[in-house]
């Protein structure tokens, strides 16, 4: 049976194109058929490769997405990953690029492990979120990251009630509130003052953005936890999941977040402690540490 592999790319790069060649061409000199999408494929200018509509069946099939860029391509690719129950491996061409695997100097190596299916599979958390209006589903959705629900007005405040399991917590009135996942920690959430969550934990993060109140910590739940915000009127909200899916949330909506009934599964080829990564990542200063043996 002919192995596949789904490759996501953000093609408008230059060397984003040139390192999804060297990967589609590695992939097919190994025996394995690559897929490509087929907005993607026009700028790719390849032959040989399977091209799939995008949409939900683009991964069916597949042994594993294969990313080729930053975060927001990963987030994605995780799109499809996830619809497939199949793993997803991200190599970073982007900045930051905190959920990718591989940087682009290891690209090569990365493909070898691949092709050898030198990895293993970590399972990480996501979010489901319902916004219900007067009783009845308005939306449904998930995240990967967090679901963020936001102002709709520039010049005007939020106003919105938290509850948690079901009980009120507080009213705020603010630019939004974020539910995210330990995944998601380092990613918006961070920016809005919340802690980083290693990826081994099971928690839910919740945290207001630009809250005008006395109580307006972050917040860090159990993850069987259900977080409610209800938004008063007059100011509409826009809820986003990972930034990518949105739906408009009108005065008197409820947005309820819960642990995910299906996870995105991430594929790790050389694991790495995650302080090392953020060490890497967030550049931060660790010089005269000495270690346990003090050397």
């Amino acid at each position: 049976m002919t192995r596949e592999i789904l490759v996501v790319t953000h093609p408008r790069r230059s060397v984003v194109r040139e390192s999804a060649r060297r990967v589609l061409e590695g992939l097919a000199a190994a025996g394995i058929a690559p897929r490509v999408l087929r907005d993607e494929a026009d700028m790719l200018e390849l032959t040989g490769a399977t091209v799939v509509t995008n949409d939900d069946d683009a991964a069916v099939g597949v042994e594993l997405v294969m990313v080729l860029g930053g975060d927001g391509s990963l987030l994605r690719g995780a799109e499809f990953a996830r619809t497939a129950d199949v793993p997803l491996l991200g190599v970073n061409l982007g900045h930051v690029g905190f959920l990718a695997e591989a940087e682009p100097d290891a690209l090569e190596s990365t493909i070898d492990h691949v092709v050898r299916k030198d990895y293993t599979v970590e399972d990480r958390m996501t979010v489901d979120v319902t916004v219900r209006r007067r009783g009845e589903i308005t939306y449904t959705g998930w995240a990967l990251n967090e679901m963020s629900l936001e102002k709709a007005e520039r010049a005007r405040m939020l106003e919105c009630v938290l509850e948690i399991d079901g009980r009120p917590l507080s009213r705020w009135g603010c630019d939004g509130v974020i539910c995210s996942t330990p995944t998601g920690s380092t990613a918006y959430a961070f920016s809005a003052g919340g802690p980083v969550m290693w990826p081994g934990v099971e928690a839910l993060l919740v945290a207001p953005i630009s809250a005008h109140a006395l109580f307006a910590r972050p917040l860090v739940l159990a993850p069987s936890s259900t977080v409610a915000v209800e938004v008063v009127e007059p100011v509409p909200g826009i809820l986003y999941c990972d930034g990518r899916r949105l739906a408009e949330v009108p005065p008197e909506s409820r947005v309820e977040a819960a642990r995910g009934a299906r996870p995105v599964r991430l594929a790790v080829v050389r694991p790495l402690p995650f302080t090392d990564r953020l060490v890497a990542k967030f550049g931060l200063p660790v010089a005269g540490w000495r270690g346990r043996n003090g050397r």
